[in-house]
């Protein structure tokens, strides 16, 4: 693109900054331009202008021009050092995001990267407030930094270039899918099943069913490999193959538990591969009469041998084992091709002898059908068959060492069972049509002249094997299980076949097992495992892993019972299997945004089909290898999710989380509130939760695992500062109620005003169904010295809550909630602490180094008696805090703060029922003695009555608190509310009020008015005459209970309402205040007179 850059645009002094000009994109010359302007829609681009035109730069990407305009960036007259931030007259302009000054970064991918990230560094883009903020005046711009911070860049993206630098020196060895993933999966699926019993299973089963097993096994690795897929284009992909896919969709528990297992899986298949190795050595020098010992020990000795071997070959690099792989594959190709070239050479008598008769259309009729025999069935010999089908992790399990996991897995793993499902397919069918079921063996068993055939191949084609009913023959695809030797070309290449196909699984067998393992215990899950996670050389290789593998395949091998070990191994595969397609549509169904997998043919229904395929397999192959299987997953899975390690994956389960509650929630909104399903779900007015400990363990108590409880905080004050530290704390403080299992949310408002902010929050909070119904809030201890905005915010917010009709609990302690000074002295104490021990530490590390300097260390002596000088200075001052603030530590405060934390002792809860407000003020109460840590306090009723009915009263309510069915200890009619307090009781309200009081009377009209105007907060004469009687039952009622509930374990009272606009805050402060003053903790509650008990079924 070019500018056009006129010279009467540029040189206009009086040109405005954004006047736009027409461009164009034509790579000819101006006067081309300006030819086909008319012809071509204009392009248009802001720009700015200024004198200083000879300073501009014409920036142009015309081909084959790039690097000159990249030489010219970098060798550009005008210097970085001269460079500003915000200088519109210089070529950086031109580099910034959209030609603008503006810190607004364009996408990038490094902005998308995990902290962690070994394929670049993460970058920080400008957080939303520094954006939409005012832009500070003050801001220090680094020299040379322009164009990087115009594009949201940072100095990591230095860092990202020398660590790829770094990289690029040390040698990092990454595979592409070819290498590192097909040769990988072919190897690993192309075992030894191929050559020595393909033959004997389509013998068994015939061609038909032969195919239809083949197909069946595939059916299931391909249902797993689309699945794995799915997943592995679903993100980036790191090292831990199986296990990290499962565990990054599936979550820990899953993954934790299938990991260890498919590591141990993949450690013993090493010792099977390598006894299969074993057994064809020993075999063939039993053949030459060479044997070292006896049979099982040269075994033994020739797998500890060969184990050896492979381990060194892979401690040596991925680099060493990945050419090994490639020469093992060359030489198992040789060996299959060797194969089909025998099968049309021209037979020989020998051969025929032994059943082998080149292509034949009858043997290919006899073969088609079964034949099964020894009890053999189809799903036995399926089961034989199925271990040959796997080994489509072995490119996933390396995933960590692959250029492009992404892409090469499921290229990769895809065409591997494709050629391995030709190959497999062709050896059947081609087998199947060459060889007879049954052969003798012997050349002289020919077919006499006149014998009738009855239908046999073998007999139509001049031998005669009938005797093979009768007795046992060693030839033919039911007996011989070398028939691949017999028909290839040369024998002897199908036995380096069958050594490479050992060789080459127990080689990725021994990669995988370390790999996996070590992706587990980086991730910390089972924390006992941690020590293998370190990795050594530029590959980070395992070796501390590689020599478990190693321990565990020499102890099987030197066991040597591998055949009943062997199901228990192939069903921890199949397992991986049923969890990698179970996760592939826990995925799906979870409908996740996250889910996006590039891999596009896959369905969640298929998916969930090969799970339960490959758990119907696992039966198959033995139900009681697939018990133990189960088994383990689920010891696994309960222990991973009893420890609950601290990582967060986004898995799919977090996702169902979500869909359920989500469905959950919406489905209760189309059901009608119940009074049978009533429960406190309550709005807690604790500020920070770890601020009042008391307040939220007493709502806990009576809302866990019952109801809903939201802690609350609001943030008065500058709006800016308000919600930057209320978002900042949001996550801490949500964390501290996990941490301390409360079953809490946390929830907060900025607002102008506390009464504003709980407003919000009364209208606000909640969904649904699930809104809270109750407010609870400390007793505001300090009214007498608060502000009277402050005490007209708090006796608001109860006028709010009944306004908004909620429930309302007040509750009052005798050491009061607040402990935020306590908590600020002991983090004081701790940071103290901190720096003392971190002086402690570059102490002893500078005597350290005084040690190893040796007599240059006198020399600096003097510096240290400084440092020791300062650390003493330290201490003493240390000493001096300490000394200062423990006296300030308030004991008694400390212990109430954790009063309802503590089991309480027998006693009584007291319960004054004055007023009915729908049974609230019942069923807190009893929902506490239903807890633990209450149960062993009893219920007291207290209820008014009349003198002359005290026994009527009584019956009264036993009766309707046994059809509520809550039981209680004792019942007390009290009779005596009404009647006047005591002088001295009387006297110190009247105390307590005085301050407040108006004292209207005792003035004349006008100052009274005035009075009333400048102070409409106080208590007017009027108002304490009308409210007197109310006065005197709060009084009297502070009596009764000092008099009857002074040692009950709690108190639970009926809160008075005041009259919205009639009675003044501080009169009912004071209410409040004599009403619960001097008495154990004591909750104050009031329904919102709507029924929360019922007696009806």
């Amino acid at each position: 693109m070019s500018m056009n850059n006129s010279p009467n645009v540029f040189l206009d002094p009086n040109a405005n900054r954004f006047q736009v000009n027409i461009i164009n994109e034509s790579h000819d010359n101006n006067e081309t331009s300006q030819e086909d302007v008319g012809s071509d829609p204009p392009h248009y681009e802001e720009t700015s202008f200024t004198d200083e035109a000879h300073n501009r730069v014409r920036i142009s990407y015309r081909p084959g021009k790039r690097e000159l305009y990249d030489n010219y960036l970098q060798n550009g007259e005008k210097t970085e050092a001269s460079l500003h931030p915000y200088d519109t007259h210089t070529k950086m302009y031109y580099l910034q995001t959209f030609g603008h000054n503006t810190v607004d970064p364009v996408p990038k991918i490094d902005y998308y990267r995990n902290t962690g990230s070994i394929s670049g560094n993460k970058l920080s883009r400008p957080s939303l407030l520094e954006i939409h903020e005012q832009l500070a005046k003050n801001i220090a711009v680094n020299t040379g930094s322009v164009e990087r911070v115009a594009n949201g860049e940072s100095t990591a993206g230095d860092e990202t270039a020398v660590s790829k630098e770094e990289e690029n020196k040390t040698g990092f060895v990454k595979f592409g899918w070819v290498k590192g993933v097909l040769v990988r999966c072919m190897l690993n699926i192309w075992g030894v099943m191929l050559f020595i019993r393909l033959s004997w299973i389509v013998g068994q089963a015939g061609i038909g069913l032969g195919i239809i097993v083949i197909g069946l096994s595939v059916v299931v690795t391909t249902l797993t490999g689309i699945s794995m897929s799915a997943i592995c284009t679903n993100g980036v992909v790191r090292g831990g193959g199986a296990y990290y896919l499962i565990s990054r969709s599936l979550g820990p528990e899953f993954g934790g538990s299938i990991g260890l297992i498919f590591a141990f899986a993949n450690a013993v298949a090493v010792a099977m591969y390598v006894v299969g190795f074993a057994e064809t050595v020993v075999e063939l020098l039993k053949e030459s009469d060479t044997l070292m010992v006896d049979e099982s020990n040269d075994i033994r000795i020739i797998g500890t041998i060969t184990v050896v071997c492979l381990l060194g070959i892979s401690v040596a690099g991925m680099e060493w084992e990945a050419k090994a792989q490639v020469i093992l594959l060359v030489v198992l190709l040789v060996a299959i091709a060797n194969f089909f070239i025998g099968t049309v050479i021209p037979t020989n008598n020998e051969k025929k002898a032994r059943g082998f008769f080149n292509y034949q259309a009858s043997i290919f009729a006899e073969n088609f059908g079964p034949d099964f025999r020894s009890g053999e069935g189809f799903f036995s010999v399926f089961a034989i068959f199925f271990p040959a089908a796997t080994g489509i992790l072995a490119g996933a399990n390396i995933s960590g060492d692959l250029k492009d996991p992404q892409g090469a897995i499921p290229k990769g793993t895809m065409l591997a069972i494709l050629i391995t499902t030709v190959a497999y397919v062709g050896v059947a069918i081609c087998a199947a049509s060459c060889v007879v079921r049954d052969a003798t063996g012997n050349i002289n068993d020919t077919v006499v002249p006149g014998m009738s055939c009855n239908g046999s191949s073998a007999c139509s084609l001049g031998y005669d094997f009938s005797r093979c009913a009768s007795q046992p023959c060693d030839y033919g695809l039911m007996n011989n299980f070398q028939v691949m030797s017999m028909v290839s070309g040369f024998g002897p290449l199908i036995t380096a076949g069958i050594f490479s196909a050992t060789l080459s699984s127990a080689l990725a067998s021994l990669v995988s097992a370390p790999k996996v393992f070590q992706a587990l215990c980086k991730d910390n899950v089972y924390k006992g495992l941690h020590f293998f996670a370190k990795g050594y050389g530029k590959n980070n290789e395992p070796i501390r892993g590689y020599v478990l593998t190693f321990v565990i395949a020499m102890a099987f091998i030197l066991i040597a019972e591998l055949n009943t070990i062997a199901p228990i191994i192939s069903n921890f595969f199949l397992a991986s299997y049923a969890l990698i397609n179970f996760s592939c549509f826990h995925a799906s169904y979870a409908k996740s945004p996250g889910w996006r997998p590039a891999f596009r043919y896959y369905n969640m229904w298929v998916s969930l089909f090969g799970a339960l395929l490959c758990c119907g397999v696992m039966f198959v192959i033995n139900w009681w290898a697939a018990l133990i299987t189960y088994a383990i997953e689920l010891f696994l899975y309960i222990y991973v999710t009893y420890k609950k390690p601290e990582v967060n994956w986004g898995s799919s389960t977090q996702a169902l989380y979500y869909m359920n509650a989500l469905d959950s929630a919406l489905a209760l909104t189309t059901v009608e509130d119940h009074v049978k399903n009533f429960r406190p779900q309550c709005i807690a007015l604790t500020g920070a939760p770890m601020i009042r400990p008391a307040l939220l363990d007493i709502t806990h108590t009576f809302t866990k695992n019952n109801g809903l409880c939201i802690c609350c905080e609001v943030y008065t004050g500058p709006r800016k500062l308000c919600v930057k530290e209320m978002n900042s704390g949001m996550a801490k403080k949500q964390a501290w109620l996990t941490k301390n299992k409360r079953k809490a949310f946390y929830a907060a408002v900025a607002a102008d005003s506390f009464r504003e902010g709980v407003k919000s929050l009364l209208q606000a909070s909640g969904l649904g169904r699930m809104k809270p119904n109750t407010l609870v809030i400390g007793f505001k201890k300090d009214w007498r010295n608060a502000t009277a905005t402050q005490v007209e915010n708090y006796v608001g917010v109860i006028h709010d809550a009944f306004d908004f009709e909620l429930g309302m609990i007040i509750v009052r302690i005798s050491q009061g909630f607040d402990i935020s000074h306590v908590l600020q002295v002991q983090e004081e104490l701790e940071k103290l602490e901190q720096e003392r021990l971190a002086l402690e530490a570059t102490i002893k590390e500078n005597d350290f180094e005084e040690e190893k300097s040796g007599i240059c260390g006198f020399f600096k002596k003097a510096s240290t008696l400084n440092i020791s000088k300062h650390e003493t200075k330290k201490e003493s001052t240390i000493n001096t805090i300490q000394s200062m603030h423990v006296g300030e530590f308030n004991q008694k405060l400390l212990e109430a703060s954790t009063q309802f934390k503590k089991k309480q002792g027998k006693g009584t809860i007291d319960i004054w029922w004055l007023f009915d407000d729908g049974g609230l003020t019942i069923l807190i109460p009893y929902i506490l003695t239903i807890r633990k840590k209450w149960k062993n306090c009893k219920l007291r009723i207290f209820t008014g009555g009349k003198v002359n009915r005290i026994e009527e009263e009584k019956l009264v309510m036993a009766s309707l608190l046994s059809k509520f069915r809550i039981k209680f200890a004792d019942i007390n009619i009290i009779c005596d509310i009404n009647i006047k307090p005591h002088k001295e009781s009387w006297k110190f309200f009247e105390e307590m009020i005085e301050p407040y009081r108006l004292h209207e009377s005792c003035k004349d009209i006008t100052t009274a008015e005035k009075l009333k105007r400048e102070t409409p907060w106080k208590i007017t004469d009027a108002e304490l005459e009308a409210f007197k009687e109310k006065s005197y039952r709060q009084v009297r009622l502070n009596e009764l209970l000092q008099e009857h509930s002074r040692a009950a374990n709690l108190i639970v009272l009926s809160l008075p309402v005041a009259r919205k606009g009639v009675v003044s805050d501080y009169l009912y402060m004071a209410w409040l205040e004599i009403l619960s003053k001097n008495l154990p903790p004591i909750l104050m509650v009031r329904g919102n007179h709507k029924n929360v008990l019922t007696f009806y079924s």
